[in-house]
């Protein structure tokens, strides 16, 4: 078959988990329940972050758009999930598998970078307290979070043509639940060798960087806080850079783990449950984890819902 036309096809068969139909079942109220769960979380966090001008500070301007994120991060794939998990329709059109690659790598590049955002406003609220309204003005949060988007759509805008463009043959059957690159990649009938390169210098730069960022800024973190006399400030500091930590860790690991390795390297049914993971336990887990426990959002949803009720009343 002539290579050159097997890269056009009009659609594509996600596999997913139909080699397990008992599976499909289960899979599906479990993940409808987690969905609409990320929804309400993430939503009540936007919107309490939005309407409490206690909360209007760069701590919580970059939490809401951590959670703007994770409702894109999950909306760009579960709905065709859902879909595909609900009866035997297993295809994605052509365009459909480019919007969602391109979202998926782009959305998830930008939690990475903002997330090594969130971890300087920790280091300059921890270390420079008495500058830190000074430094982190909203021209400079604006300018962070911008900075984010930009690059992580940027990365995806090279990335995808380039793995939609692998020739494949005429083969159009997707052993994964979504158009994700390493599975694209194991798809083509050329030597991929290169564009593994590729996507592990990138990765590199849009992945590793910022972890690396992160680390050495809680390391400076680390070393004010032994610095602090008082055990209540040590608490305080250590339940909000606690969070964070918590999310960097479970949404870098099954990241660094599956696309700093991309192609054959690793097991397709165990790259399906750890994208499964990232993308759809991480993003319902942040609003508990990082947010819904802090005493400041607790008390301004009270606010929000005892106001609510007083003006019913009235």
């Amino acid at each position: 078959m002539d290579r050159t036309n097997g890269s056009t096809q009009s659609h594509f068969v996600l596999l997913g988990f139909s080699d397990c139909p008992h599976l499909e079942r289960v899979l599906f109220v479990v993940i409808l329940i987690a969905y609409l769960l990320t929804l309400v979380g993430n939503s009540t966090i936007i919107l309490v972050s939005r309407l409490d001008s206690r909360l209007h500070t760069p701590m919580y301007f970059f939490l809401t758009h951590l959670s703007f994120l994770d409702l894109s991060f999950t909306t760009s794939s579960i709905p065709q999930l859902l879909h595909n998990l609900s009866g035997r329709d297993k295809t994605i059109s052509y365009v459909g598998c480019m919007v969602q690659l391109f979202l998926f790598l782009g959305l998830g590049g930008v939690e990475c970078l903002l997330l090594a955002v969130m971890a300087y406003d920790r280091f300059v609220a921890v270390c420079k307290p008495l500058h830190y309204t000074v430094i982190m003005s909203s021209r400079l949060c604006l300018g962070l979070v911008s900075v984010a988007w930009g690059c992580g759509m940027a990365n995806s805008l090279v990335m995808s043509p380039v793995t939609l463009r692998l020739p494949r043959c005429g083969h159009n059957k997707v052993d994964h639940f979504l158009c994700e690159m390493p599975a694209l990649i194991r798809m083509a009938c050329v030597n991929t060798v290169a564009i593994e390169g590729t996507v592990f210098v990138l990765a590199v730069g849009i992945v590793l960087s910022p972890l690396v960022f992160i680390l050495v800024s809680y390391g400076h973190i680390v070393r004010a806080v032994f610095r602090i006399q008082s055990s209540s400030g040590r608490h305080r500091i250590f339940n909000t850079c606690g969070s964070h930590l918590t999310v960097v860790s479970l949404f870098y690991g099954n990241i660094i783990y599956m696309y700093m390795q991309p192609g054959h390297s690793s097991s397709q049914d165990q790259g399906k449950f750890l994208t499964l993971f990232y993308n759809m336990v991480t993003p319902l887990l942040n609003p508990l984890i990082y947010t819904l426990r802090n005493k400041e959002v607790k008390g301004a949803l009270r606010r929000l819902l005892l106001g609510n009720r007083k003006g019913g009343k009235e």
